[in-house]
């Protein structure tokens, strides 16, 4: 490492005079200490333009599941898109990767491809609001469901602003908290005592079912089964957002990892590798109002030759010889968890390690575990781990804002094992 991000200021403020912000992506202002610039990746490294090297366990935020620049993904796209890339109309690879998803996935009785894990949100909620007739949802506090208004409330409340619909950005619109009932996630009596009061007024429940925005938190055991349960007996659907979970945590996203099935869900991020795609999916009975337009849902670039040859590409890589590459990413992403537990043991910190080998959170806690977003605000030291995160990326460790790590298939022993070093390193100087 260099440790010198000369050239990466400099970029940014030359591109603060052409970019809003300096930036497309308001979450890349959170880079320290200035927002980065790359100029390669490959494998699970990323080099900026100052010449650090990075192990890399952002993965573009979550999509790249093999790593940068898989080769075999780009032959296979760069072979589909010689017959075109849009056609406003339809060709026979959007029939095929829907037909595995249909294969892979628990609920997915009938799919819609789209671009972004924000427009996925949206359509699925709009399908619920259809298919019940009624308004209003329920989402649930430290959970991110994309940027746009109708779900930008909750997601990252100060303390005084716990149990409230507390909008994440200025200029939302103000009508569209009153169609949101946010509650604290893992509580089964709150959502319970919701539904009872507001049932008749609730068209859906959207939930990550594993809070990777917040500590990489897993729902307690019953949870969602007695959240299944609640929207099955109240005509209220049931959205899980797989928009990070979705093939990372399984092949057939958390619904499979956990055993429980929703009524629709959403996908984006690795489901085509590090290229845009996003899908929705669900019941025949919901999905099926798309078919008369009775429900509306439209968007030029979706079900493109791009997203469609990279999402092909990525489910045949994943379902190789039984799921082998999951398997060698838990492995892998197990022996990291467990070092870093062993290193924050030796030196006495308070270091909790939360989540799955695939998608995990660091923070700095006394708690055993943070089991909701109140927890996370209230139980954990951010400033602690702010210094934690600059001193990985010094070392050559490249980790979430929020202090989430995800494993990809190109992430080897060494890696770990160098990652190890540099967790080490960044502890000592605590």
């Amino acid at each position: 490492m260099s440790d010198s991000y000369n050239k990466s200021k400099s970029l940014y403020n030359r591109a603060s005079k052409s970019l809003a912000g300096g930036v497309s992506s308001q979450i890349r202002l959170t880079d320290m200490p200035t927002p980065l610039f790359f100029e390669q990746g490959s494998g699970a490294k990323l080099w900026d333009v100052d010449g650090n090297e990075y192990i890399d366990y952002v993965l573009g935020q979550g999509p790249n599941i093999f790593g940068h620049a898989p080769e075999f993904l780009h032959k296979r796209v760069t072979e589909d898109i010689k017959q075109g890339i849009i056609f406003a109309g339809q060709h026979q690879l959007e029939i095929d990767v829907a037909e595995s998803i249909k294969e892979i996935v628990p609920c997915a009785e009938l799919v819609r491809f789209a671009s972004s894990g924000s427009e996925v949100t949206q359509a699925a909620i709009r399908l619920a609001r259809a298919y019940t007739g009624k308004n209003k949802f329920i989402k649930f506090e430290g959970h991110y469901h994309g940027w746009i208004d109708s779900v930008l409330y909750g997601v990252a409340p100060d303390t005084d602003q716990l149990g409230s619909t507390a909008p994440g950005s200025q200029g939302l619109s103000l009508g569209s908290k009153e169609e949101i009932v946010i509650l604290p996630w893992n509580d089964t009596q709150a959502l319970e005592e919701v539904i009872k009061k507001q049932g008749s007024e609730i068209a859906a429940v959207i939930t990550e079912p594993i809070m990777c925005n917040t500590n990489c938190i897993l729902p307690k055991p019953g949870y969602l089964e007695n959240m299944r349960s609640q929207c099955t007996n109240n005509d209220i659907v049931l959205i899980f957002d797989e928009v990070i979970t979705g093939f990372r945590v399984a092949l057939g996203g958390a619904q499979s990892y956990t055993g429980v099935t929703p009524d629709l869900a959403t996908y984006a991020k690795a489901m085509a590798g590090g290229y845009p795609a996003a899908m929705f999916c669900g019941k025949k009975e919901i999905m099926s109002q798309l078919e008369d337009s009775s429900v509306i849902h439209a968007g030029t670039l979706n079900s493109n030759v791009i997203a469609m040859s990279a999402a092909a590409e990525t489910i045949k890589a994943l379902q190789q010889e039984n799921g082998e590459l999951y398997r060698k990413m838990y492995a892998i992403g197990d022996e990291l968890i467990q070092g870093i537990k062993d290193i924050a043991a030796t030196y006495e910190i308070n270091l909790s390690v939360q989540g799955i080998g695939t998608v995990f959170n660091t923070s700095f806690t006394y708690k055993s575990a943070i089991t909701n977003y109140e927890e996370h605000l209230k139980y954990t030291d951010v400033e602690t781990f702010k210094k934690f995160r600059a001193d990985l990326q010094n070392n050559g460790v490249r980790i979430t804002s929020r202090g989430t790590w995800m494993l990809s298939t190109a992430h080897t022993v060494d890696d770990i094992k160098k990652t190890l070093h540099a967790v080490e390193t960044a502890i000592k100087s605590l």
